[in-house]
């Protein structure tokens, strides 16, 4: 899946050390701009991906820990085919036992930093009266430790700025959103996702990403009961579950992606694309992708009446295709 995501070649043997690659977002609705706009060059949004040492429950192995720390959210992938060629270390394939027992690793590797964490909070007291901030930092860490000995993810409260501001830096595995992806066998690719499970087949991906001409794609995924390839699906599920969302710039040169948090103000949007339009930002020129793709061209959008202009208090919306102003 790694190798899918990424286009690194494919990894063989024990991972002892993360691995870093760039994935880029097959956006369907940057294609559909480019069949429209014809540029000379298309840019999709990416993602930084971090293959982590396996999880090997019991083992006593903490490698995947700190890079999954540095993570935004947590991708855990489990094995739910059947092949008697594929060795499983339990000796059998048991998805959900493998479930539980990961989540187990995660609630100990949480249980073990709120461990040190107060540790150290109770050796810095005997020197100094605690501030504000640390006294809310232990606070919070205690209302943690009770949700952790509950069997309960840290993702399930609901924490106010300043309670999360005061433990951010400490990188909890549980605080962080969860993506469980099983990689299943052919006949269960099409299955509806359920429980925050997302299913996919890493050898069905494969033969996909094989297919280049995008016609003869499109009949391989109908035949599977799928609309979309699963590589493609996991991007816009990961997206959703971090709180981003993309907007698109285009013209002669460049259809280009570009991704931000929910609720951007159209300044800090067009800072993503350079600082001086956040910094002099005069209005932006906003066309719904709908309309562009009903009208079937910019120039057709504009005769319509449906491009808008907004000023500094509009949020941009997900799919939105702008065209800033700005002076400086």
């Amino acid at each position: 899946m790694f190798s899918l995501l990424t286009g690194r070649e494919t990894i063989t043997g024990q991972v002892t050390e993360h691995i870093e690659g760039i994935a880029p977002v097959r956006d369907p609705r940057v294609d559909k701009i480019s069949e429209i706009e014809k540029p000379e060059k298309i840019t999709y949004a990416e993602t930084e991906i971090k293959l982590c040492p396996d999880i090997d429950p019991g083992s006593g192995s903490n490698l995947w820990i700190e890079p999954a720390k540095l993570s935004d959210l947590l991708c855990i992938l489990i094995r739910d085919f059947s092949s008697e060629e594929v060795y499983h270390p339990s000796g059998s394939v048991n998805s959900e036992r493998d479930r539980n027992n990961i989540e187990t690793e995660l609630l100990i590797a949480d249980l073990s930093l709120i461990e040190k964490r107060l540790e150290k909070i109770a050796k810095d007291r005997k020197k100094l009266k605690p501030t504000h901030t640390q006294l809310l930092e232990e606070n919070t860490i205690r209302k943690f430790q009770t949700k952790l000995e509950d069997n309960l993810f840290l993702n399930s409260l609901e924490l106010d700025e300043e309670e999360y501001a005061s433990v951010n830096s400490l990188n909890f595995l549980t605080l962080k959103p969860v993506l469980w992806c099983l990689n299943v066998d052919e006949d269960k690719v099409a299955e509806v996702n359920d429980d925050n499970i997302f299913r996919v087949s890493a050898l069905i991906e494969k033969e996909i990403a094989a297919i280049s001409e995008p016609t003869e794609r499109s009949a391989f995924l109908n035949d599977l009961g799928l609309s979309e390839s699963g590589v493609n699906r996991l991007n816009s599920i990961a997206y959703d579950l971090l709180g981003l969302m993309s907007f698109y710039t285009m013209g002669e040169d460049e259809t280009r992606a570009w991704t931000i948090r929910k609720n951007t103000l159209a300044p800090v949007a067009g800072g993503k694309i350079h600082t001086d339009i956040e910094r002099g930002f005069i209005r932006v020129e906003v066309i719904k992708f709908d309309d562009l793709l009903n009208a079937g061209s910019e120039k057709a959008v504009k005769a319509s009446g449906k491009a808008l202009l907004k000023g500094k208090d509009y949020i941009i919306e997900d799919g939105d295709i702008c065209n800033f102003r700005f002076n400086v």
